[in-house]
């Protein structure tokens, strides 16, 4: 018996495309339709676990980054939708419900449980297909066989260990040109997390506990019978394009599990075809936005209210790593909105700062701001503020924008806000 994901019913068979007239939206509504598929504009969840297993739900990942100058960028995504909320919670569906565990989505992300057999087919795949990386990672996993052994053993003996509790039996050094270099252990512990057998199996700070997989989730998902391949990209593919709203099979393939789709030009049409999704063209003033797009039918009566301009916008402000702004291509063609981040950037070539947060208002992003927080003085600082050039900003703006930093200090703990004196003219008065 397979294990049902939802949206993964996707039988084959000789269904017969009807051709039907195309829908236009505009490019406004598919901007909207994008931020409330994403959960940033109409009621906010409940800032509980189940609040926060809904935003997961609707992204399907949360990106992990180490950077910490704000708050660990899964934080800020669920604030960003969720507002003030324990982040303990966060830890409670991680490692002591297991709802969700830590796997590779668009990057190494926070992946719902019941998502495992979706993630379960690149974890068969790992290593072991003809490309050069495969390759490589095959290679070296066989000629340190005694290690890769060492380490199950030690995990099946002592239960969650640390990177640097394995003894290190290494015969053949990891090389590469990068920050791997003679990282043997490490090395060995990402290629088994990859292929399934071990997991993150709690965080303490900066430090991780690795585990055998099938100690970390509940068995039901560890022992099922694994998907067939097209039955996989019929789920992520929807997954991807209910988060996205409306999107073209470039951004699905962008999306979600990243590159892992394929035949997806196939599952499309059989998705059209049975009603699941169906085409769009996306204009503004007479011009078309390039491509086939598409929109999940569920958001069908989401669609139809915003072409009668009902919605409810927010404004508040984006982790760099945040899932509406991930793919940078699509953040531009949608809301002309260029974003590097510059976090890896020399000082001196930075342009906005090193942990810039994108400022939401409605459907348009008018800005960033750079912050830091200061945790042992418990002060939010703002060490600039920028806003887009072509954005004229209203004093009721300012006001909602001076809100967000607030309820962001909030959220932080931060019983202080400071201003540097980089803020656009006649900022510093609605701000502070």
């Amino acid at each position: 018996m397979k294990t049902p994901v939802p949206g993964s019913t996707c039988e084959t068979g000789g269904e017969t495309m009807v051709m039907k007239e195309t829908r236009v939206i505009s490019r406004t509504v598919a901007r909207r339709l994008a931020i409330v598929a994403q959960g940033l504009a109409g009621p906010r969840p409940r800032a509980d676990t189940a609040g926060i297993m809904d935003v997961v739900g609707r992204l399907g990942c949360l990106q992990l980054d180490p950077i910490n100058i704000v708050a660990r960028s899964p934080l800020l995504v669920l604030w960003s939708r969720l507002g003030s909320y324990d982040p303990g919670l966060l830890d409670f569906l991680l490692w002591q419900e297991c709802r969700l565990f830590e796997y590779w989505a668009h990057a190494a992300s926070i992946v719902l449980t019941q998502d495992y057999p979706i993630h379960q087919m690149r974890m068969q795949s790992y290593g072991k297909g003809s490309d050069s990386w495969s390759q490589q990672v095959s290679a070296w996993m066989q000629q340190n066989e005694t290690l890769r052994i060492s380490i199950l053993s030690a995990l099946q003996q002592r239960g969650p260990l640390r990177s640097r509790d394995f003894e290190d039996p290494v015969q053949v050094a990891w090389r590469s040109s990068g920050w791997t270099d003679g990282r043997t252990v490490g090395r060995m512990l990402d290629f088994l997390w990859a292929q399934g057998h071990i997991l993150v199996a709690k965080r303490v700070g900066a430090h991780k506990w690795w585990d055998l997989a099938e100690r970390c989730l509940p068995p039901i998902w560890i022992s099922k019978e694994p998907l067939a391949e097209h039955e996989v990209v019929c789920a992520a593919a929807q997954k991807a394009l209910r988060a996205l709203g409306v999107a073209t099979a470039q951004e699905v393939t962008e999306h979600f599990t990243r590159h892992r789709y394929p035949g997806l030009s196939e599952v499309l049409t059989h998705l059209e075809a049975t009603e699941r999704i169906l085409r769009v063209r996306v204009q503004e003033q007479s011009k078309e936005l390039a491509g086939t797009w598409f929109v999940h039918a569920e958001w069908l009566p989401v669609l139809e209210r915003l072409e009668q301009h009902v919605w409810e916008p927010r404004t508040t402000l984006l982790s760099p790593f945040d899932n509406l702004i991930c793919d940078r291509k699509r953040t531009a063609r949608l809301f002309d909105f260029t974003y590097q981040s510059e976090i890896y950037m020399p000082k001196d070539k930075r342009r906005f700062g090193y942990y810039v947060m994108p400022i939401l208002s409605g459907d348009q992003l008018i800005g960033r701001i750079d912050p830091t927080f200061d945790r042992g003085h418990k002060r939010l600082i703002i060490n600039a503020v920028h806003t887009e050039p072509a954005t004229s900003i209203t004093g009721e703006t300012g006001q909602a924008i001076a809100v967000a930093i607030a309820e962001l200090a909030v959220f932080l703990g931060a019983t202080t806000i400071s201003y540097s004196h980089q803020l656009p003219e006649g900022w510093k008065r609605i701000l502070t």
